[in-house]
């Protein structure tokens, strides 16, 4: 068998066996190994490492986009400084994910703008990374989500779905009032999750309020009791992201027409 139809059928095999990545580099690996006169098993082991390091990342990739997020967001981008009142220490902690092995839940409370969504997502996503299912969705949207699955006779398929997850994202709880069917198919979702799923919820809300949303005290109080029990809560009580940045743009002066530009070209 000469050269070229050696390398036709190895190719071949490496693609019936889904191995990418090892296809891909073989011939350069190959190279590197005769350059560091390394022997055959190490040139087996570095294109075995390559392989299943990528795998990892692919595998990561596909838990990011099954999780929906609107936007990726990570804490490295998050500004810990224009929100000093947040427990940077407790976000550290958590983006660990042990909170996940123990099936602990998350609470974000805060006024709007002021990053709730960031740090439930770069936690989210931290989680994915960590080889956790994750799922986010908007309250109103998993309420629309529910109706939608009970009508159509789908709505323990979709609760089957959710019990598979590590982690479920919750995200604006109080800027929609529910309807008496939409908070009680809610509350069944907390309550599946109970010890099971940890759950991350973001608010405006404290919890006094929280019967305005799903309209019953009774229903409200079993709710909060589950998903309270084993919580972690981080409250964000600084000025809004949004209304600082508007504010900033509004104070700056307003360049004179007759100057010329200071990126004119002349």
């Amino acid at each position: 068998m000469n050269a070229a139809t050696s390398t036709v059928l190895l190719e071949h095999h490496l693609k019936q066996l889904k191995l990418p990545s090892v296809l891909r580099e073989y011939a350069s690996m190959a190279a590197v190994c005769s350059k560091d006169r390394a022997d055959y098993p190490t040139y087996l082991l570095r294109l075995a490492e390559r392989e299943l390091l990528d795998r990892e990342v692919r595998a990561a990739e596909r838990r990011v986009k099954a999780a929906r997020f609107p936007v990726v967001k990570t804490l490295d981008s998050f500004d810990f400084k224009a929100q000093p009142s947040i427990n940077q220490e407790l976000v550290r902690e958590l983006v660990r994910g042990e909170y996940i092995d123990r099936n602990e839940n998350v609470l974000l409370i805060g006024n709007s703008g002021t990053g709730k969504t960031h740090l439930a997502t770069a936690l989210a996503f931290a989680a994915c990374q960590q080889g956790r299912r994750v799922r986010f969705f908007t309250v109103t949207g998993l309420v629309t989500q529910l109706l939608e699955r009970r009508e159509d006779r789908q709505l323990e398929r979709f609760h089957k779905q959710l019990e598979r997850l590590h982690l479920l994202v919750l995200d604006e709880l109080g800027y929609v009032p529910c309807s008496k069917a939409a908070a009680e198919l809610f509350f069944e979702v907390i309550s599946r999750a109970y010890e099971r799923t940890s759950v991350i919820v973001t608010t405006n809300l404290p919890f006094e309020q929280w019967t305005e949303v799903l309209g019953s005290e009774r229903l409200t109080g079993a709710l909060l009791d589950r998903l309270t029990h084993h919580i972690h809560i981080l409250e964000a009580n600084g000025e809004s992201y949004r209304l600082k940045h508007s504010k900033g743009r509004l104070r700056r002066p307003t360049s004179n027409a007759t100057e010329p530009s200071s990126n004119q070209e002349g």
